[in-house]
């Protein structure tokens, strides 16, 4: 058992290594300082952004793909499509895995991938800095309207701790949000294997959990803040869409090492159950979710990218 949990934690903890405060947006006083930098142009429509940023403490980079309109209509405004990282990657992990920029051909709307730490929590922390949340629900939102023309129009997509942080943001600010996907997240803070996975995963990456969310027990309505199964009635106005794979391993797995293969099959194992009964809680606060539940299906790219193409119909749809 000790085994597997360790298993967990590298992966949960490090989802893309393989292979592949209350509701609403409050306006900080120093929210309003950040400023784009840099422009890097990748391509025609994709460009590297330099953030500097008041709430993270420094610059953070964005990859952001253009609207097929935007050079056309100089005037026009664009809807925003979010999508956050999972843990030990960064904002460049949707381009370098997944076809992405294929679907985005047709796309009408703004792509936005920000960077969230490799293991940043998609929080503000407790103890002060780095402000991930504030920085991707305020100062990043208040610069895509300022600078690239973004409406108020907005999905947000994540895999892994990215997934976790697309339920985190959906409830916390309700209404910023009219879809939320996550893949492969862990949606359950007061789940033993997840709170084990969080606590050695971060002391992995040389961080303390509590400096996140403070002591689970004596800051317990903290982390509480932060738990999506303990706020669903917060996703009411929120289409949300669940999925994970049954952790059995199939042909998109046999490329890999076998030691790779059993960590993604053992850290996509102890999610379904979390998901599911995650999800019969939104439907009973009458919530608008579908679920995906896969077999075969590990902790890693192959399936995050086909899931991606299973929802980029509805994406496209919200977005109009």
């Amino acid at each position: 058992m000790l085994t597997c949990l360790v298993l967990v934690i590298v992966l949960l903890d490090a989802q893309t290594a393989v292979p592949a405060r209350g509701a609403g947006n409050v306006l900080r006083a120093d929210d309003d300082q950040a400023r784009i930098t840099a422009v890097k142009k990748i391509s025609n429509r994709m460009r590297d952004l330099t953030i500097s940023s008041p709430a993270v403490g420094g610059s953070v980079p964005v990859r952001v793909i253009l609207p097929r309109g935007w050079h056309e209509d100089k005037q026009a405004t664009f809807p925003v499509l979010y999508m956050l990282h999972g843990g030990d990657d960064d904002y460049t992990s949707w381009t370098r895995e997944t076809d992405i920029e294929a679907l985005a051909r047709s796309a009408d709307f703004l792509i936005v991938m920000p960077d969230g730490g490799k293991a940043g929590y998609y929080s503000d922390w407790y103890v002060g800095t780095p402000r991930w949340e504030t920085f991707h629900t305020s100062e990043l939102v208040r610069l895509m309207e300022r600078e690239y023309r973004a409406s108020a129009s907005r999905a947000v997509v994540g895999l892994s701790m990215g997934g976790f942080g697309a339920l985190n943001y959906a409830a916390r600010h309700r209404g910023m949000f009219q879809y939320a996907a996550a893949m492969s997240a862990y949606v359950d803070l007061d789940d033993p294997v997840v709170r084990l996975t969080l606590t050695l995963g971060s002391s992995r990456d040389g961080i303390d959990i509590k400096d996140v969310w403070g002591d689970p027990e004596k800051n317990k309505a903290n982390w509480q803040a932060h738990n999506p199964s303990a706020m669903p009635e917060a996703f009411r106005g929120t289409r949300v869409h669940l999925s994970a794979g049954s952790g059995s391993p199939g042909p998109s797995d046999m490329k890999h090492q076998l030691d790779v293969v059993l960590v993604g099959a053992v850290a996509e194992t102890t999610l379904p159950k979390s998901i599911k009964a995650f999800a019969s809680s939104l439907r009973r606060a009458g919530v608008r979710v579908t679920t995906h539940h896969y077999h075969p299906g590990t902790h890693s790219w192959p399936y995050w990218e086909r899931e991606l193409h299973n929802i980029w119909p509805t994406v496209t749809r919200v977005l109009r």
